[in-house]
């Protein structure tokens, strides 16, 4: 997953690569493969984030996010903030000429959502517009073609002060309000629109395990956890991350795709779960596992609702969809997007399915054999 502790003094557009070339075998020389190796029209592309690469977090209207208020109470490794980092605000040109030195064909970039609407709805901040216009326009002058992603984790704390953020349904109507102005303002030269950002693994950082911000959780599942359920509120806020996905999907296709021309879809975080032995029931919490982390998105996507093995497994707890919600879900996208890190390996561990309370890895059954990023020193939060 994606992390916010890097520190300030880092001064490169990094972040998730949309392509991560492996080289198959050791001492191959990376030389050897050239952009002539791929498909005509294989797009090669960088990608960040707002809230990583922005800085300016008090500057020209912007109001704080939940990330700000999540490291400015020091749960960052380090300490560290994102209120410069690598300041692309002021230095997107720059940026831009760099990202065209590289040769790349796209710039994959998120909108700061109350830096557009400072209050996560209401009046958008004409600084926010101005700041997009210029980069998109930037970008297009460099012949980089911008994929925008519409939310990345960076939730309006006026928002999440008001009504408990994504546990709300009011969520829904105001990410669809917001989607709206960025369609509207820069739909006519941004062609892919990404709603959301690895929305399965926001509600486990956030609502469950409390990594993430807002930090709600509850024992003895979760670490820093000052409130919240995470035996249900993950569930709850991963369905309606799903609906606003469908809510705004629904709304560019039916009111601007004609027009603009553009196509529109999410992300999801891939790690690919492999079985840790060739034990029936590790190849079963492989796949188990795997319907958790991906299929708990793509399934209702697909075929309309959550994998059978999660309604089994979940039970009560986890939300059912309406005819009408159901209707705007399915299908719901152009292309869907993954952010692949790695594998990771699991085994079975049935036992947690005997507890009474249980959160998403009991509901899962399985446990970590090995997992990049699992011997992280980091503890406390990113």
């Amino acid at each position: 997953m994606r992390t916010a502790g890097r520190t300030p003094a880092t001064r490169a557009i990094s972040c998730v690569l949309l392509l991560l070339l492996a080289v198959a075998s050791q001492g191959a020389a990376a030389a050897a493969i050239t952009k002539g190796d791929f498909p005509q029209g294989f797009v090669f592309g960088t990608g960040s984030s707002a809230y990583q690469i922005e800085g300016a977090v008090a500057e020209d209207g912007r109001k704080p996010s939940i990330w700000d208020t999540f490291t400015h109470s020091g749960y960052s490794a380090d300490g560290a903030t994102a209120d410069v980092t690598a300041d692309q605000y002021h230095k997107y040109k720059e940026d831009v000429k760099l990202l065209s030195q590289m040769g790349v064909d796209a710039y994959r970039f998120s909108i700061a959502w109350p830096r557009l609407i400072p209050d996560g709805r209401g009046a958008v901040n004409p600084k926010g517009l101005e700041y997009y216009n210029n980069l998109i326009n930037e970008l297009l002058s460099h012949g980089i073609q911008p994929h925008v992603t519409i939310y990345h984790f960076d939730f309006p704390q006026a928002l999440q002060d008001e009504y408990h953020g994504m546990l709300s349904r009011k969520f829904i109507d105001d990410y669809t309000a917001y989607a709206d102005v960025c369609f509207k303002n820069f739909g006519d030269r941004v062609k892919y629109w990404s709603t959301v950002n690895e929305p399965n693994i926001e509600p486990i950082g956030g609502y469950d395990i409390g990594f993430f911000p807002p930090q709600r959780c509850s024992s003895p599942f979760g670490i820093n956890c000052n409130n919240g359920n995470s035996t249900t509120e993950p569930y709850i806020v991963a369905h309606h991350l799903l609906l606003a996905h469908a809510s705004a999907a629904s709304l560019y296709k039916e009111k601007y795709q004609a027009k603009q021309g553009g196509k529109i879809g999410l992300t999801l975080l891939c790690w690919w779960h492999e079985p840790a032995t060739q034990a029936p029931e590790d190849i079963a919490a492989a796949a188990r596992m795997n319907d958790f982390h991906i299929g708990w998105f793509m399934h209702p996507l697909v075929h309309g609702d959550y994998p059978p093995v999660m309604r089994k497994n979940v039970g009560s707890r986890l939300p059912s969809f309406t005819a009408e919600e159901l209707k705007r879900v399915l299908g719901s996208f152009d292309f869907v997007g993954f952010n692949h890190y790695g594998a990771a390996y699991v085994k079975a561990d049935l036992s947690k399915l005997d507890q009474k309370l249980r959160d998403f890895m009991g509901d899962a059954a399985v446990k970590y054999d090995t997992m990049p990023f699992l011997n992280s020193k980091n503890q406390r939060g990113l």
